[in-house]
């Protein structure tokens, strides 16, 4: 059997990429420290802080360690530049434009907000993100790489633009988030819709390893992600999930559109789809009973289609008690069920998915152009 061993310079690519991860979870460490988390000599890794030092990835802090005098050697403190840059982690919602600057170490290290008022126009958005985000460039060292946009819309996988479906309740007309930004990053612009990096982010908090299930959004749109082996399921066209228009057991115990149930429930805004939040929490017992039916009918076909370990309810009705008792009550009597959970992030859960992979994606652009 031939044993093919590895090349000096995988090896060096290897060492590097392991300095740079560490100096991305700690703000700064020795060399000795390097040595000491990777088991590698002190020359190898005093090789590769030179190399990284050189490709103006690492700095030298200035910041030395107690020495002399017996106590052994001074040690130099190194940390990343701050060449190395920053990601954009965006919000696209609607009530209003968020956009933060994530560095390495994963801080937020600026976060700008922009209104837009209702209901919302393309042209009123693409001002509100163009804004944001040149607000977001404010005193940055280095470049912004890259930006993660979650869109409370239908996302076109192929181009990323946001496209407005029959009954969409937020945006109006057509929005293109990556020509809006892409003047802005110097890479790439990854967009998706908000329920699918919620549901990205449920699974990466989740310590046993959630790899399959349903995420339910109920707020002022309607919406659900499919989570099999681990990834969101986008579908051929990027629109996988949008369970407005599933065929589900209405008010009067007849067949009904979903997003028609709260019409007839008398439960959305005043001249739009958007459903009123408030009105759905304050429903007496006998409506709620009427949407417990309505969603365990979605339940169910969501179910029976992707077969999900378990399926997690979130959006700012979804997760009110007494309208989750309500939908998991009627669920139970449906014929194949499965786990029904309320979502555990309450707190901007679109955000914080879209963040974790602003993060990921900028921590591998750096260690990318080691190689360059």
């Amino acid at each position: 059997m031939t044993i093919v061993k590895p090349s000096l310079e995988l090896l060096r690519s290897l060492t590097d990429e392991h300095v740079l991860r560490e100096l991305m979870r700690e703000r700064r460490l020795t060399r000795a420290d390097l040595a000491a988390r990777s088991g590698l000599s002190k020359p190898t890794v005093g090789e590769s802080v030179r190399r990284l030092t050189e490709a103006h990835l690492v700095v030298d802090t200035g910041e030395r360690t107690p020495g002399g005098r017996g106590r052994g050697r001074v040690g130099s403190y190194y940390a990343l530049a701050d060449s190395v840059g920053t990601a954009l982690a965006i919000s696209i919602a609607p009530d209003g434009v968020v956009v933060e600057r994530v560095d390495a170490h994963g801080d937020i290290v600026g976060r700008t907000r922009h209104d837009i008022s209702r209901p919302a126009t393309a042209e009123q958005v693409t001002v509100a993100l163009r804004t944001a985000a040149t607000r977001a460039q404010d005193g940055v060292e280095g470049i912004i790489r890259l930006a993660v946009v979650s869109a409370a819309d239908p996302v076109e996988r192929a181009t990323g633009r946001l496209i407005r479906l029959p009954d969409a309740p937020f945006l109006l007309g057509e929005l293109d988030p990556v020509e809006v930004l892409t003047p802005h990053v110097a890479g790439p612009v990854i967009v998706d819709n908000d329920v699918n990096w919620a549901a990205q982010a449920e699974r990466d908090i989740d310590p046993a390893g959630l790899n399959d299930f349903a995420y339910v959004f109920l707020g002022e749109g309607l919406g659900c992600a499919v989570v099999s082996d681990g990834a969101v399921r986008r579908g051929h066209t990027g629109v996988a999930g949008e369970i407005a228009h599933l065929v589900t057991i209405g008010p009067h115990d007849r067949a009904t559109r979903f997003i028609d149930v709260f019409d007839d429930l008398d439960l959305r805004h005043a001249g739009t789809t958007a459903i009123d939040v408030e009105r759905v929490r304050l429903l007496p017992a006998a409506g709620r009973a009427a949407l417990g039916r309505a969603v365990s009918g979605v339940l169910a076909a969501v179910v029976a289609l992707t077969d999900p370990r378990l399926v997690m309810i979130g959006g700012p009705w979804g997760g009110h008690p007494a309208i989750f008792d309500a939908i998991t009550t009627a669920f139970t009597r449906m014929p194949r069920h499965v786990e029904v959970r309320p979502a555990r992030l309450a707190e901007e859960p679109s955000l914080t998915g879209a963040r974790a992979e602003a993060l990921d994606r900028l921590r591998a652009a750096i260690i990318a152009q080691r190689a360059l």
